[in-house]
C-alpha cells in the first residue's frame, strides 16, 4: 500500500459541500483546517464558524459525534495562508465559478508544499483548464476530486487527472480516499459534469421531460423512481430537493455552456425545466430552504404545483399494478413496461430507455469502462444497479433491440443510433458489457479488468458489477459447518469466520448454537473466531418471531430458560480461550448490541448503529447486556480518582432506559457500546481484513481470557437516586407510568438488586436478575402489546 501519509489537510471553502468535506476528515482523525474569505464584520473567521456551528444542526449529522466540530481548525485567507504550508492536501471546494477558483489559486501558490497534492471538488469544471493558471512544479500533484453530497454518507468519490497529472499522485490519492476516508474510488475523464453528474442529471432531466409528456405528479414520480426502481428511496424530486436545486441548475447550466448539439446529441433535453426555472425564482432551492419540490407544512407534506405555483397536499402513490410489475425478473418486468397501457407504466419504460440509450452513446467520452458508468450511478445517486448491469441482466440483444425500434419510431430522446459495439462484436457475444475478464471499454475495444492497487488487497470481497462473477462469501473459503442459520467457515486455516443467515440475523437458538460450535472448533485448532457477515446489518437482535411459540405453549418459563441459554452462551464467548471478534456493521441491535459486547473486541464500521433498545418492546436487554453495563461501571469507578459507582452507570442505565442507538460507530463508542481499544474502519469492505488481522495479533500475543471477578454494584442507595430521577420525569410527562415501571427494572438490575452499595456480585448474579426482570415485563399485558404492534406495524407502541 502506499506510503502517502495524509498529516493534515485543508479545504478552501466553508460552503454546504467543504465545510461537510471538514467533518467527514474529522470522523476519520484527520486534522483539517477549513478556510474561507474574512469576514467583513466581527471576528475574521466569522464565515469558518458559522459553517462549523452550523454542522451540527443539519440532518443526517455530517459528524460522528456532533462535539466533534470543535476539532476542525478555523482560518481565513487574509491571516492564516501560512498554514496551509503544513497540509499534505488541499482541497478546493469553493462555489463553482471558474474564475473564483482560479482566482484563488494564483493567491495559494506560493503557500504550497512541494509535496502537497491539490485537488478541486468542482462538480463539472474543466479540470484542466483550472490547472492551467498553476505553475508548473504544481501541475503534476493537481487533480480533480469531486465528493457526492451528503460526503459522509454518499460513497462515491470521483477523480479526474489532467494531462499533467503523475499517475502516482491519483494512486496515492485513491489510496487514502478509499481506506481512510472509506470511499469506492471511481476515475472520470475530463469532460463535462465527468461521469456520475453527466448520466444522472441528464437522467434527471430527462425524467422531468418524462414527467410532462404523461402528465404525472411529483408524489407518484417518487414513489415508482425510489425503492420500488431500486434506487434512493428519496426518488428523483426528494433527491433534487436534498442536493439543492441552485446546484442542480449549475450542473445543467455546466452541461449547456460546454455541450452542443454538435458534441451531443441529447443538447436539446438539457434545457432547463420550466418547473426549476420557477421554483429557483421563487427562491426555493429544496431543503436548504424548506422549500423546493417539496416542502413540509407542520407534519404534512405538500407538493409544487406549476400550474398555480402553490403547493398543494402530497402523498399519492403509484398504481398497485406497476409495484407489482417493478417485482418480476429484469426479463419480464422490462417488457411488461415496454408494453404497458397506462401512462406510469409507459413513463418508466421511458426513463429506462432514455438511460440505456445515454449511457451506450457517451461511454467512450466519459469513461474508460462500463463499470466505472455503473459504480457511478450506485455509488452517487443510490441505484442498486447501474444502468448497464440492468440492461445485461435483462437480456444485453433483446433490450437493445427494443432501445433501437423506440429510436427508429421517433419515441427517445433523440435520434442517435446505439454505437455498433452494442449489437456486434465481443459485447454482443458475451451478452453484456460486463464479464469475468473485465467491463467494456469501447476506446479499446476490450474488456478491461478492475484496477489493482495494493489498497484492495485489504478488501476481501469488494462490490463488484453483474456478470464478473466476483467471489462470493456465501461460498468463499472453505466450509467448516453450515445449517440454516450459521455458516462456519475460513479464508486462510487461521481464524474461523462465522456468518449469521437469519433474516435481519436475528439470533435464535440455531445462532447461538452455531457460534458455540465457531468458538469449540477455533479453540481446537485456529487462532480466534469472527463473527461478519457481508451485508448491511450485523443483527437485528434476539427473534421474537421465534420466542412466539414458545411463549404460547410454555409461559414466560419458556422463555427464561432459552434467555438462560443466551446468557451463559454470552458468557461463553467472553471467557473463550481464542480472541472472539465482532466485525460489526450497520444494524447491531439489541442481542445484537450484547454479542458485540461478550466478544474479546469489536471492529466497527464508521456507519454501525448499536444500542440496546428492548425498552421498545416493553422489556429489558436479557442477554447480559444489563450487567455488562453494570460491570464496565465498576471498572470505570475503579480506574477513576473516585470510587462512586453511579456517575460511572448514569450513562448505561439512561442509554438502556432511553433505548439511545448510536448514530455512528464513533457515537456508539460515547455511549458505552464500544471501547476505545475497539477499532474504527472507515471502509465497510475492508472490516473482515481487519478483523481477521485484529484476531491473529491477540493470539500471536499471548491472548488469555480474562479473569472471571468479582464487582461492587450501587446497591438501594443508587437504585433510590436512580428511581428518583424516573419519578420526576414520569411526573412531568417525559415518560409514562409504564416506561417508569420498565426504568425501575433496568435500574433494579444495574445496581444489584436489595443490596447495599459497594457489595460484591459476579455476572451470574446479575444475569439471574436480569432474567427475573425480562419474566415480570413479558408477563405483562402492557409489555405484550408493545411486542405485537412492533411485530405487525414495525413500530414501538406508547402505553
Amino acid at each position: 500500500m502506499s506510503r502517502f501519509n495524509v498529516k493534515k489537510v485543508a479545504v478552501l471553502g466553508a460552503g454546504v459541500m467543504g465545510a461537510q468535506i471538514a467533518a467527514h476528515l474529522v470522523n476519520v482523525k484527520v486534522p483539517v483546517i477549513l478556510f474561507d474569505l474574512p469576514a467583513k464584520e466581527g471576528h475574521k473567521n466569522g464565515i469558518v464558524t458559522r459553517a462549523v456551528d452550523g454542522l451540527k444542526k443539519l440532518k443526517p449529522s455530517p459528524l460522528g459525534v456532533a462535539e466533534d466540530a470543535a476539532l476542525i481548525g478555523q482560518a481565513n485567507y487574509e491571516e492564516h495562508m501560512a498554514q496551509l504550508l503544513g497540509c499534505d492536501l488541499i482541497i478546493e471546494a469553493i462555489a463553482e465559478r471558474m474564475d473564483w477558483k482560479l482566482d484563488l489559486y494564483k493567491k495559494i501558490v506560493s503557500f504550497i508544499a512541494p509535496h502537497a497534492i491539490v485537488a478541486s471538488n468542482t462538480s463539472g469544471l474543466s479540470i484542466t483548464k483550472l490547472s492551467e493558471v498553476l505553475p508548473e512544479e504544481i501541475k503534476p500533484r493537481f487533480c480533480g476530486i469531486h465528493f457526492f453530497n451528503p460526503p459522509r454518507y454518499m460513497p462515491l468519490v470521483e477523480l479526474i487527472n489532467t494531462p499533467t497529472t503523475q499517475p502516482q499522485i491519483l494512486d496515492d490519492l485513491e489510496a487514502f480516499v478509499t481506506s481512510v476516508l472509506g470511499k469506492g474510488v471511481v476515475r472520470a475523464k475530463d469532460t463535462p459534469n465527468f461521469i456520475a453528474n453527466r448520466v444522472g442529471v441528464a437522467g434527471m432531466l430527462a425524467t422531468m421531460k418524462e414527467v410532462e409528456n404523461y402528465g404525472l405528479t411529483y408524489d407518484v414520480v417518487d414513489d415508482l423512481t425510489g425503492k420500488k426502481l431500486g434506487r434512493a428511496s428519496s426518488g428523483t424530486f426528494r433527491t433534487a430537493d436534498v442536493v439543492g436545486l441552485d446546484t442542480m441548475a449549475h450542473v445543467i447550466k455546466t452541461l449547456q455552456d460546454t455541450l452542443s448539439a454538435q458534441t451531443d446529441p441529447f443538447y436539446p433535453s438539457f434545457a432547463t425545466p420550466e418547473v426549476l426555472k420557477t421554483l429557483l425564482e421563487m427562491g426555493n432551492l429544496g431543503q436548504k430552504t424548506k422549500a423546493g419540490f417539496f416542502k413540509k407544512v407542520g407534519r404534512d407534506i405538500q407538493r409544487f404545483d406549476l400550474k398555480t405555483k402553490t403547493y398543494v397536499p402530497a402523498g399519492e402513490k403509484a398504481d398497485e399494478v406497476y409495484t407489482r410489475m417493478l417485482k418480476k425478473p429484469a426479463v419480464e418486468r422490462l417488457k411488461l413496461l415496454r408494453n404497458a397501457e397506462g401512462a406510469q407504466g409507459q413513463f418508466l419504460w421511458a426513463i429506462l430507455r432514455n438511460a440505456f440509450h445515454y449511457a451506450a452513446v457517451h461511454l467512450a467520452d466519459i469513461a474508460d469502462n462500463a463499470r466505472d458508468v455503473d459504480f457511478c450511478m450506485r455509488w452517487g445517486f443510490g441505484m442498486k444497479q447501474g444502468p448497464f448491469e440492468l440492461w445485461q441482466e435483462a437480456g444485453w440483444l433483446d433490450v437493445a433491440n427494443l432501445v433501437k425500434a423506440d429510436i427508429d419510431a421517433g419515441k427517445a430522446l433523440c435520434n442517435a443510433p446505439l454505437p455498433d459495439w452494442v449489437f456486434k462484436g465481443p459485447v454482443a457475444d458475451a451478452g453484456g458489457v460486463h464479464t469475468p475478464a473485465g467491463s467494456w471499454n469501447p476506446t479499446t475495444g476490450q474488456f478491461v479488468p478492475v484496477r489493482q492497487l495494493p489498497v484492495y488487497a485489504r478488501q476481501h470481497f469488494p462490490e463488484s458489477v453483474l456478470g464478473a462473477n466476483a467471489a462470493d462469501a456465501k461460498t468463499a473459503g472453505t466450509t467448516l459447518f453450515e445449517d440454516d442459520a450459521v455458516r462456519l467457515w475460513t479464508q486462510d486455516d487461521e481464524v474461523v469466520i462465522a456468518s449469521i443467515k437469519t433474516k435481519m440475523h436475528a439470533i435464535g437458538m440455531g445462532v447461538l448454537e452455531g457460534l458455540m460450535q465457531g468458538v469449540a472448533l477455533a479453540e481446537e485448532k485456529y487462532k480466534g473466531l469472527v463473527i461478519w457477515s457481508n451485508d448491511e446489518l450485523f443483527s437485528a437482535g434476539a427473534d421474537l418471531q421465534a420466542m412466539l411459540p414458545a411463549f404460547m405453549t410454555g409461559g414466560v418459563g419458556a422463555i427464561s430458560e432459552a434467555e438462560h441459554e443466551m446468557q451463559k452462551i454470552m458468557l461463553q464467548l467472553r471467557y473463550a480461550n481464542v480472541p472472539v471478534i465482532s466485525a460489526m456493521r450497520g444494524l447491531a441491535l439489541g442481542g445484537g448490541c450484547e454479542l458485540g459486547l461478550y466478544s474479546s473486541k469489536r471492529v466497527a464500521a464508521m456507519e454501525s448503529y448499536i444500542g440496546l433498545v428492548e425498552v421498545g418492546v416493553g422489556l429489558v436487554p436479557g442477554g447480559g447486556g444489563l450487567t455488562y453495563i453494570a460491570r464496565r461501571a465498576a471498572e470505570n469507578a475503579a480506574a477513576s480518582t473516585g470510587k462512586d459507582l453511579l456517575p460511572f452507570l448514569t450513562n448505561g442505565f439512561t442509554a438502556a432506559a432511553m433505548a439511545k442507538v448510536g448514530t455512528s460507530a464513533l457515537e456508539s463508542r460515547k455511549l458505552g457500546y464500544l471501547l476505545d481499544s475497539d477499532v474504527i474502519v472507515a471502509h465497510k469492505d475492508e472490516l473482515l481484513y481487519v478483523a481477521i488481522n485484529e484476531a491473529k495479533a491477540l493470539f500471536d500475543s499471548g491472548y488469555r481470557a480474562p479473569h472471571k471477578r468479582m464487582f461492587p454494584v450501587a446497591g438501594r442507595s443508587g437504585l433510590a437516586t436512580i428511581k428518583g430521577t424516573l419519578v420526576n420525569m414520569r411526573d412531568g410527562g417525559f415518560i409514562s407510568a409504564y416506561d417508569y415501571f420498565i426504568g425501575s427494572q433496568i435500574a433494579w438490575v444495574v445496581c444489584g438488586g436489595d443490596v447495599d452499595a459497594g457489595s460484591l456480585v459476579d455476572e451470574e448474579y446479575l444475569m439471574a436478575l436480569e432474567r427475573k426482570a425480562f419474566a415480570t415485563l413479558l408477563a405483562n399485558p402492557k409489555t405484550q402489546e408493545r411486542i405485537m404492534g412492533m411485530m405487525q406495524n414495525g413500530k414501538p407502541v406508547r402505553n
